[in-house]
């Protein structure tokens, strides 16, 4: 692709849209023996040809200080033997799921005759911008592959030679088996306006999903001209009922907070119900404590946290990604779950109680895309569901919503059968 002139970067853009979009129709109607194929001999060349894509990932490590990296992030580039085995153990996981394509999602017989199926069908051609880890490409591509989607994928520049010899060699296990190259491609340049032309193509792409900061994802939802499935953040609570076992409430809580803190799923905010504050929350601080994590208090939460950090208004809406907490203790499980819904993202929020009624209640009005009982937030996970690789956590109510796996990749058509029918 020719980054230096914007005229040539369209008409590149437009090219690998519409080889997707050309694929899109042969993916539709290919058999289910032949993807899983596809997919366990992609499995295969990827361990075959280690050293070829360490090679190719050396090349982005190199490049990485460069772009500002921190250690973490570099250490989530690097490819290795194993890590490569373990992308292939989860194109093989993909493989290995039902098909979603062709089920039949109900039937019926109208009483003149007419015969009616809706039958779950693929979206098309899918346009997918994300973050810079390499086992991404081959998860996304894996996933769309498996629901019959053509795929366009836009990586991070941080790991542009990773991400292309995995896509040669997935593309070339492909052409093997008689699929167009353009079921899955990659886009070969790291200059932003390629994105732009991509997102004013809604006649050749189906959906875009961005997976990445929340100005990528707010630039994807503003420009788009085709559907976009999203989520802008993971500001996830925990709140800790009058009922709780206390003992469980903070085990849950330190793994929703600790167990992994850079991610969408999470918690970043601790509700208690005054009831058990003054018991609970000093058990909790030193537990967070022992973890490295500052906590940010309201005033009603300070009377057990004396030396936790004054909170402000915008540290309840705030994803940090990192070892901060927002505290505030609530009247009640309906303050709880109002103040979810005005300062949460509609990702994950859980409840610790041994009430089933305020279980109920709360996932009744919590409005997330995942409500747990009793559960860590970071169970919110495709893997976790069993979906297989997911191609990202939306918080939409519209086309999808939760983790995006097979199904949440397809659509569905009606097909009506008659015998000469006519309409009077």
């Amino acid at each position: 692709m020719n980054a230096t002139n914007n005229g040539g970067l369209a008409a590149a853009c437009r090219k690998l849209g519409l080889a997707a979009k050309a694929a899109a129709g042969d993916l539709a109607s290919l058999d289910t023996e032949i993807k899983n194929a596809w997919l366990l001999r992609s499995a295969e060349r990827l361990i075959a040809s280690t050293d070829e894509i360490i090679t190719a990932n050396r090349a982005d490590l190199a490049a990485a200080p460069g772009y500002g990296l921190t250690a973490a992030a570099i250490d989530r580039l690097r490819l290795d033997a194993d890590r490569i085995e373990g992308i292939a153990a989860g194109i093989r996981q993909i493989a290995a799921l039902p098909d979603p394509i062709g089920a039949v999602l109900e039937g019926f017989t109208r009483p003149g005759g007419l015969q009616i199926v809706k039958r779950r069908v693929p979206l098309g051609v899918v346009f997918f911008i994300y973050e810079s880890r390499p086992n991404v490409t081959a998860d996304a591509a894996a996933i769309c592959v498996k629901s019959g989607n053509a795929v366009i994928l836009r990586g991070g520049k941080e790991a542009l030679h990773s991400s292309l010899k995995l896509v040669e060699l997935i593309q070339q296990v492909g052409q093997e088996l008689g699929v167009p190259a353009g079921a899955v491609q990659l886009v070969p340049t790291t200059d932003r306006e390629a994105v732009g032309h991509f997102l004013q193509m809604n006649d050749l792409i189906d959906v875009t999903i961005p997976r990445g900061g929340e100005s990528l994802i707010r630039r994807v939802a503003a420009e788009a001209k085709m559907p976009v499935i999203k989520h802008f953040d993971g500001n996830c609570h925990v709140y800790v009922d009058e009922s709780a076992d206390l003992v469980m409430a903070i085990r849950v809580l330190v793994n929703a907070k600790c167990q992994r803190m850079g991610v969408c799923n999470a918690c970043e905010s601790l509700l208690v119900h005054r009831e058990v504050a003054s018991e609970f929350l000093p058990r909790a601080a030193t537990a967070l404590r022992e973890q490295g994590i500052e906590l940010r208090v309201d005033a009603r939460a300070a009377a057990s946290i004396p030396d936790g950090v004054p909170a402000t208004e915008a540290d309840f809406s705030a994803e940090f990604l990192g070892p901060i907490l927002s505290i505030a203790v609530v009247d009640s499980l309906r303050e709880a779950c109002d103040h979810i819904n005005r300062y949460g993202s509609h990702h994950t929020d859980a409840i610790i109680t041994r009430c089933l009624r305020a279980a109920d209640e709360f996932t009744q009005r919590v409005d997330s895309s995942a409500v747990m009982v009793n559960a860590s937030t970071r169970f919110n996970d495709g893997g976790v569901f069993g979906l297989g690789a997911e191609i990202g956590i939306s918080t939409d109510k519209f086309h999808a919503r939760g983790p995006c796996g097979l199904k949440e990749l397809t659509s569905y058509k009606y097909i009506v059968r008659g015998d000469g029918h006519i309409r009077t």
